[in-house]
């Protein structure tokens, strides 16, 4: 990145050829570059390390140590680097490796300046926008951040709206979703913006009490109730009279504590294990189930009239599959978190490893996007999380078969990247903007492919099943 000291780009040219160092210097020294040489790689690395160019040129053919080296080694120093090799020898084998380890570009002797100039020019432009996205993201998560959530996707709009609107009037809600998603943040969120605010908010894992004890949990016993009972103990709902009770995983309640849950709710009264005398709470309520409720009550595990009573009101929390909009906030808010846990300056991460993070499903949520960024940030020795820095899941490459089971004809290559390109766009549910990050390419290159493809169709040619067409 560059940095607000010294808003120079910095290049450093490889190459053991001293005219082409020269030609390089006198091409691209100016008042907004800075161009640094080496006449071998040895020499190059220990210039790289010691002024950390964003732009590096390598000749690939280099006696002890060649330009894929240099590359791989540059590479996994600082993922942001940005990698040009250069030859005499152009193969198209070499190419390929080279953009497969990371290389920005390969370019072929003799070098035409301005190509490798628009290149530069493109890296630097290229680099203001990370900056400034960066920046913007830093603002926006001020805009979206909700009471400790974060979410600019409709869905979780919508979810804040409602929270807004509910808060200053529920008894009861039930909040629903899958593991990870921040249903505990929502029963805060709910117990912060209403009138009980000041009150205390308890929380009981459901799942995590075994069933002899759930009740004198919620509340309470006298002494000589059963043995052990050696003094009175008040229960969850006493401890939080006036304030706000959530309940988690309300789906693993036991049916015999439902029905003393719902007497509760019904009545406003508990009656502590062992004790005749009814005591009234005045208490407000958050269930929350990763379970679905009314298949529950259909199987016989959950009684349906708490049910009704729980789910006056339903918050549902979306899976971050179906959010993944937001996915671009969560990790800046995740970065910046970890950041200052760990006392480290972690600037962001890279496009392949964004990409990479927004094409996996996160079946965990958002617990295990948080786990995946706070480990990255505890691990990565750079500033930038790149792809390494992410669990072995996250590194394997797509994998297109080149040559179909049985018999059938080879496919040829434009059907194997045809293929590869419907797959992708299946994974992003057609949404072309995100494909096209994913692939690396533009979207005008985008539609001209699908354009080639729909022709293809029209032909008689088989691609395979095709996506359904949504909008960007």
């Amino acid at each position: 990145m560059l940095n607000n000291s010294d808003r120079r780009l910095k290049i450093l040219v490889i190459d053991d050829n001293p005219e082409t160092l020269a030609m390089m210097r006198d091409a691209f020294s100016s008042d907004e570059t800075e161009v640094f040489t080496a006449s071998d790689p040895e020499t190059g690395l220990e210039v790289f390390f010691k002024q950390r160019p964003l732009v590096v040129l390598t000749d690939l053919m280099m006696p002890r140590m060649n330009g894929m080296q240099v590359l791989e080694t540059l590479v996994a120093a600082d993922p942001a680097v940005e990698v040009i090799l250069i030859t005499a020898h152009y193969s198209t084998e070499s190419a390929v490796e080279a953009i497969q380890k990371g290389a920005s570009n390969y370019l072929v002797k003799p070098l035409d300046l301005e190509k490798v100039r628009a290149q530069i020019e493109r890296i630097r432009l290229e680099v203001r926008k990370r900056e400034r996205t960066a920046e913007l993201d830093s603002e926006l998560l001020g805009v979206y951040e909700f009471e400790g959530m974060i979410g600019r996707s409709p869905a979780m709009l919508e979810v804040f709206a409602k929270i807004r609107r509910v808060a200053p009037h529920f008894k009861t809600i039930l909040v629903t979703g899958n593991t990870g998603t921040g249903k505990e943040l929502v029963a805060r969120a709910l117990h912060n913006l209403s009138p009980v605010a000041n009150a205390r908010f308890s929380v009981v894992n459901c799942a995590a009490l075994v069933e002899t004890l759930l009740e004198s949990e919620l509340f309470g016993y006298v002494k000589g109730a059963f043995t052990g009972a050696i003094r009175d103990k008040i229960g969850i709902f006493e401890y939080a009279d006036g304030g706000t009770v959530f309940l988690d995983e309300i789906g693993e309640m036991p049916l015999a504590a439902q029905s003393k849950l719902l007497r509760v709710l019904q009545n406003e009264e508990v009656q502590r294990v062992g004790s005749p005398v009814p005591r009234h709470v005045n208490v407000r309520v958050i269930a929350a189930t990763n379970r679905d409720l009314r298949q529950e009550i259909a199987e016989g595990r959950f009684r349906e009239d708490l049910y009704y009573r729980l789910s006056m009101v339903e918050v549902f929390l979306p899976p971050l599959n179906d959010r993944k909009e937001d996915l671009p906030l969560l990790e800046r808010h995740l970065l910046s978190r970890f950041s200052r846990q760990y006392n480290k300056e972690i600037q962001g991460i890279t496009r392949r490893a964004q990409a990479c993070l927004a094409s996996y499903s996160w079946p965990g949520n958002i617990r295990e996007l948080e786990n995946i960024i706070g480990n990255a940030c505890m691990m990565v020795s750079g500033n930038l999380i790149d792809i390494h820095d992410l669990p072995e899941r996250f590194r394997r490459p797509v994998r297109v078969p080149l040559v179909p089971a049985g018999d059938e004809t080879p496919l040829t290559l434009e059907q194997v990247q045809q293929r590869h390109l419907l797959d992708v766009l299946q994974r992003f549910r057609g949404n072309k903007a995100r494909t096209a990050e994913a692939l690396g390419i533009g979207r005008g290159t985008l539609y001209e492919m699908l354009a080639r493809m729909d022709s293809d169709v029209a032909t008689g040619t088989d691609l395979g099943p095709r996506p359904v067409k949504r909008s960007d």
